[in-house]
């Protein structure tokens, strides 16, 4: 039987579905769901027998919410608000991140927020708490907003150690729990801080990092899309080194992961004055080797593509060959079933891409 994929597209004016049941070659797009509200995160959770999608909306009238659907997308259940304590001075601008726990704990869901906090769910979403670990960590007040906002946005719960997460922020940089979030700990040691004075570039915290990835099945290396540079870890994130030679730019956002080749990565480089590709030459770069080495991958893309691509707005699929995915900020989305060998455009015209996610459901 032929597995259906599904890749759901948050922008700045609601969600859209596109479903492919014939191995990629074309999709049926749906939506908007939740239309004029912004979907900064969304997710879809394969470890129950039907998956789960959770969507975080945003209205400019009523705020954030949280949305779940069990049946990929035809109806949608609001959830418990995830709200901060009243005995804190937080409220919830938006969620950023939701990342499933590990297989064996299929009800264990993060939630990533603005500003900078984790809440954890122990019953599938229905209702979230606060990890005040890290929201009364002593360096929070030193955290500010960077041009996108203050905000956990990556989340990496390790895959078998329940007690250990690691987080990203802009601005703030990287941090660790091993404790299930009693402490935090700042992991930025080698990740420079471009826009400090030249004697202060590598701080114990305060980096702009845009995102971080790991493979599952490798979680001691990790990936991070930095303000500056791109980086690897080969211990677990307590030193990095830079890998962005060979790209044309060493600025961008998102930095994804082969979902089955630990070693082969993908980001899409833009110029640091004008936020889109070089030259305005669309292009995904992918490293087989971990980062010592970058191709340019341009089948099928366009020329005159003067668009960014943020920070969650690229994924992959757990197919094999494994699909890519990104969505850019004038509205077109781009899919590849070949590993990024080549491309197809799936959407156009939407509204400005902010996330996507793909999986085989």
């Amino acid at each position: 039987m032929t597995e259906t994929t599904l890749l759901a597209i948050g922008t700045k004016k609601g969600l859209w579905l596109a479903t492919s049941k014939d191995g990629r070659r074309s999709w049926d797009v749906s939506g908007p769901h939740h239309p004029m509200h912004a979907v900064y995160a969304v997710a879809i959770d394969t470890r129950h027998p039907g998956p789960r999608l959770f969507v975080d909306t945003s209205s400019e009238w009523f705020g954030p919410s949280l949305h779940t659907s069990d049946d990929l997308g035809a109806s949608w259940q609001e959830q418990q608000a995830i709200k901060f304590p009243e005995d804190t001075d937080g409220a919830l601008t938006r969620v950023w991140q939701f990342a499933p726990g590990p297989p064996d704990d299929p009800d264990l869901v993060y939630a990533g927020t603005e500003p900078s906090a984790v809440f954890k769910s122990t019953d599938g979403g229905k209702s979230f708490e606060l990890l005040r670990g890290l929201w009364d960590h002593p360096h929070r007040e030193n955290w500010f907003p960077g041009f996108g906002g203050q905000a956990v946005h990556t989340l990496l719960p390790h895959p078998t150690d329940k007690q250990r997460v690691m987080v990203a922020m802009s601005t703030g940089g990287v941090y660790v729990t091993e404790d299930g979030g009693e402490t935090w700990n700042p992991s930025n040691k080698g990740i420079r801080a471009d826009f400090m004075p030249e004697d202060e570039q590598f701080p114990e915290y305060g980096q702009c990092v845009h995102k971080v990835a790991w493979h599952p099945a490798k979680p001691d290396r990790l990936f991070a899309q930095n303000h500056g540079t791109v980086y690897r870890s080969e211990d677990s994130g307590a030193s990095w080194q830079s890998i962005g030679d060979g790209l044309p730019t060493e600025f961008g956002f998102p930095i994804v992961v082969h979902p089955h080749r630990p070693e082969v990565i993908y980001c899409f480089p833009v110029s640091t004055e004008l936020r889109c590709p070089p030259n305005g030459e669309c292009a995904v770069y992918r490293s087989s080797d971990a980062g010592n080495t970058w191709e340019a991958l341009r089948t099928g893309l366009p020329d005159d593509f003067w668009a960014a691509v943020m920070r969650d707005a690229m994924c992959t699929d757990g197919a094999s060959p494994a699909g890519v995915y990104f969505g850019a900020r004038n509205g077109a989305v781009y899919a590849s079933a070949d590993d990024g060998d080549s491309w197809q455009q799936i959407a156009a015209h939407l509204p400005d891409v902010l996330c996507v996610r793909a999986a085989v459901v």
